[in-house]
């Protein structure tokens, strides 16, 4: 009887053994894993800004980096497209990129939000929760509550299923709940603290035995943990002295809007960030993105935001490696290795050497290490630091692992530059054809009808970006414009983001907003003749918000006023006359993007194309892919603006819009902002649109193009991703 009790002890003691060396905690230093201090090095690569195909090669590259953790966030829109209907497939396969990282040996920070921002559509919301009956984003709200229990139980629940939090064995050892609320809370007052503090208590209860974190949130109840988002956090402290300093967010760029330039961070700057971080205490940091990645189809908020997520990441959006940013953090990465013990183990002792120099040094029994910094963005410095000179380059930090040689300075690099080029294939499109988009609403039974305008989000439930605004109006012949006066004009004010119009089914012009001014104005002269004319306004959405107070209470479309101007009366209001309502576009609805589209239309040769551009027209084209294994990228310069798909998948939208900036160069040091890096002026913001390898079959693939515009589809080539040496 006595040897079933000693067994029955060491089978507890062997399983209690067992939890200790699968768990992760914390103290005021670090993450601790398994018992031991970490300095952990993160990286964000998103599953849904990638391919299945992508995944191993990228991970694999972010470990080669020198990097501990993936970070990612989940992406609720995509896992449920509708109320009780999920889907984790593809690219929304999460449970195979977190088993991906696993079996590269990597850990997972899995952030659950479920609000993300991110750039993503609606902040990654799905977009029937905006009509869920009584909600309130974000607040103190029990529909919203309930809904975002559910989803977040739902995520944990299949982590858990599928053994993914460390606690199971699995490579998860951190999560997040919410995301940047602090700002949002507060303006919230009362009621935004109780759902911050009731977000956090619903996680905690989830039992998933690895800590939760909540950023930029000063006031995160315990036991979550607060963490800092930003350019730099080397002055950000958590809340409570027992909790470790964590950086989820370490910009290594910035998001491209439509318009705008190109945002680029020099890697001196970056590395310089990080090693203030590390020399004040910290002990987690996250690059976002360390992979930005593309934003396919529709999945770009903002509005405006560009297909391409690139953000200067060491991993450019096709998943090459970017140089110097990759190596010069891998070294970095490499150096605080070697320090980690003394950075577990002690605090920084902080001595001046000089006006704007300083050391700070980690020197327990076992190590010594040292970080020397010169915080002047102007002038190098001569340091004496143990009796022995240093030369400190402006805006640097050099890491002395055993407090006498300099392993590494953050504004020498000693890393070859790459230059990144798009390069012809060996890919032609051949047999173009060409369909006119339908202006002749013809279903009246998809037909809205309405005394007055409505607002776009409310009609379409953003199944499409596009929406028809149509009404008619009766002229006098009298008129005096009928007559050889002078042309009436016709006012539209939207919040479209785009507004094309069209009199009597002819093309009368276009405006644009941007990601600053969302408000379109359209205001010129129309052609209209004496009896019935019809007015359809095609108003574009690109993208919905992704942030801000109770954004899910902004509008979209058309909400005027309408008017026209010049009749003998004076001004005719068409805001409140009844108009009709049409969801999409007829190619939409007949599936043109497919091989098999549902219904079958005419078709128009190439030879035809080059006669004359119109506006809404459809084209498409076969291709074989290109030998080899570069990545691919479809060239759109002699495009407009639209939408465009291969084999039926959607590259995403793309716009040939010009940017504006002020690219005056860049140097790295001093505090860094968008704005001092800029690039691109005068070019198109985005030109080239990633085309997936895997994507692709060896022969006869199909390209289809939405052109809203009408640019020249003939002159549309791919080309190849090709990384040369400078």
């Amino acid at each position: 009887m006595e040897s079933k009790w000693v067994l029955l002890f060491l089978m507890i003691f062997q399983l209690g053994f067992e939890i200790i060396e699968c768990s992760v905690t914390y103290d005021s230093k670090a993450i601790v894993i398994n018992g031991e201090r970490r300095i952990l090095i993160s990286g964000s690569i998103h599953y849904t800004r990638s391919t299945p195909e992508m995944w191993e090669d990228l991970v694999k590259k972010a470990k080669d980096g020198g990097l501990d953790v993936i970070d990612t966030y989940v992406f609720w829109n995509v896992h449920e497209p509708s109320p009780g209907n999920y889907n984790f497939e593809g690219r929304y396969d999460l449970v195979k990129f977190l088993k991906t990282v696993k079996k590269a040996g990597m850990y997972v920070h899995l952030r659950i939000g479920p609000y993300i921002c991110a750039e993503w559509n609606f902040g990654g919301f799905p977009v029937w929760l905006k009509y869920v009956p009584g909600i309130s984003f974000r607040t103190d709200n029990e529909p919203f509550k309930s809904a975002m229990k559910g989803f977040t139980e739902k995520i944990v629940n299949l982590m858990k299923s599928e053994k993914m939090f460390e606690s199971q064995g699995g490579p998860i050892i951190l999560s997040q709940i919410e995301n940047e609320y602090g700002s949002v809370g507060k303006a919230y007052g009362g009621a935004g603290h109780n759902y911050m503090t009731w977000a956090a208590n619903m996680v905690v209860e989830l039992g998933t035995g690895v800590p939760w974190v909540m950023c930029k949130q000063d006031d995160a109840p315990d036991p979550i943990i607060n963490t800092c988002n930003g350019f730099y956090c080397d002055e950000f402290s958590p809340n409570k002295p027992y909790k470790p300093t964590i950086w989820t967010e370490a910009w290594s760029g910035w998001f491209t809007e439509f318009g705008g330039p190109v945002y680029e961070r020099p890697v001196q700057d970056l590395a310089f960030s990080v090693a203030r971080f590390i020399q004040k205490g910290g002990s987690f940091f996250n690059y976002y993105m360390y992979h930005g990645g593309t934003n396919f189809g529709r999945s770009s908020g903002g509005p405006f935001i560009t297909t391409s997520y690139d953000y200067d990441a060491p991993l450019d959006e096709y998943g090459l490696i970017r140089q110097p940013k990759y190596g010069h953090l891998k070294e970095l990465h490499k150096v605080i290795k070697e320090c980690e013990l003394a950075l577990v183990s002690s605090d920084p002792i902080i001595t001046s050497l000089g006006s704007l120099q300083q050391a700070h040094v980690f020197s327990p029994k076992s190590q010594c290490a040292a970080f020397l910094s010169n915080y002047d963005p102007n002038n190098a410095a001569k340091v004496t630091f143990n009796n022995v000179h240093y030369t400190l380059p402006p805006w640097s930090i050099s890491i002395l692992p055993d407090c006498k040689n300099v392993a590494f300075n953050t504004a020498q690099i000693g890393v070859e530059s790459t230059k990144m080029e798009m390069l012809w294939s060996d890919s032609n499109m051949f047999s173009w054809e060409t369909y006119n988009e339908d202006l002749n609403i013809v279903d009246e039974s998809s037909i809205i009808t309405s005394m007055g305008l409505l607002e776009q989000i409310n009609i379409t439930r953003d199944t499409s970006d596009y929406l028809w605004y149509t009404t008619s109006v009766d002229v006098d012949s009298s008129e005096s414009f009928l007559h050889g006066g002078e042309l009436p004009k016709l006012l539209v004010q939207s919040r479209g983001h785009a507004l094309h119009v069209f009199i009597n089914g002819e093309y009368s012009g276009s405006s644009f907003g941007t990601r600053k001014h969302r408000k379109v104005m359209y205001k010129e002269k129309i052609n209209l003749h004496g009896g019935i004319n019809k007015i359809a306004l095609l108003s574009v959405a690109m993208g919905l918000p992704n942030m801000g107070g109770h954004y899910e209470t902004w509008e979209t479309g058309v909400l005027g006023p309408v008017a026209l101007y010049g009749f003998d009366k004076g001004k005719w209001d068409l805001s409140w006359v009844n108009w009709s309502y049409k969801v999409g576009l007829k190619g939409e609805s007949m599936n043109l993007i497919s091989s098999n589209p549902t219904f079958s239309v005419t078709w128009t040769q190439d030879s035809l194309i080059t006669q004359k551009q119109q506006p809404l027209t459809w084209h498409k084209a076969y291709f074989n892919a290109p030998k080899g294994d570069s990545p691919l990228a479809l060239d759109m310069n002699s495009m407009g603006k639209g939408q465009a798909w291969v084999n039926g998948q959607s590259i995403g939208r793309y716009w040939t819009t010009f940017a504006s900036g002020n690219c005056q160069g860049c140097h790295y040091a001093g505090t860094y902002r968008p704005l001092t890096c800029q690039l691109g002026c005068g070019q198109p913001t985005q030109r080239w649109y990633h085309v997936p390898r895997s994507w692709l079959k060896p022969k006869n693939n199909l390209l289809v193009i939405f052109e809203e515009l009408g640019g020249d589809p003939t002159k549309v080539s791919l080309v190849k991703r090709s990384i040369t040496s400078n």
